[in-house]
């Protein structure tokens, strides 16, 4: 995993929302930036990406930067691909950029490992949070509520010390090349 403390890894990428390319740099917040690996098909995407567009949408407004980044290999998953990951963010209402991760080089920077998986910056770029949405996972009974990466925004945005430990995402693996 990522150390804590570790610079932003720099990419551009397209926007398969805008046909934009963007940087690290272009889309952070002014408070934070929350970057996300995610992608279509993933059944732990689809459990969660209610509650990921809640949380965009609640603290973009306060400023933490947000986007998502797919990297899976669109080949072996063509669902994956960038004109469906622009039909996935229309059904889900993501106004956020979803970034299309065509070389995987950013999964490789950022040691992503799974779809999804959650990494929150400072203001200052450096790795605050890199863990778990909450406890909940497909059908095992436990109610979503974004509590731990809420928590880790929340203790970013309000300069209070994060509570250890962090735990790491599951999901799916990151379809690698």
């Amino acid at each position: 995993m990522l150390a804590l403390g570790t610079i932003a890894p720099e990419f551009r990428l397209k926007d398969t929302n805008s046909n934009d390319t963007y940087s690290f740099e272009d889309l952070k917040g002014s408070k934070g930036t929350l970057v996300i690996f995610m992608c279509n098909h993933c059944p732990y995407v689809l459990h969660v990406i209610n509650e990921i567009v809640m949380i965009a949408n609640d603290y973009r407004v306060q400023g933490i930067g947000v986007m998502a980044i797919s990297s899976n290999d669109i080949e072996k998953f063509p669902q994956d691909a960038p004109e469906m990951m622009t039909e996935f963010a229309f059904q889900n209402k993501i106004d956020f950029p979803y970034l299309f991760d065509e070389t995987q080089e950013a999964a490789k920077a950022f040691d992503a490992a799974c779809t999804p998986d959650f990494f929150l910056f400072d203001n200052r770029d450096r790795l605050f949070y890199r863990g778990q949405l909450d406890d909940s996972r497909p059908n095992n009974g436990i109610p979503l509520s974004g509590s731990d990466l809420r928590s880790a925004i929340d203790a970013l945005i309000y300069n209070r010390s994060l509570k250890d430990p962090q735990k790491p995402s599951v999901g799916c693996n990151i379809k690698w090349k």
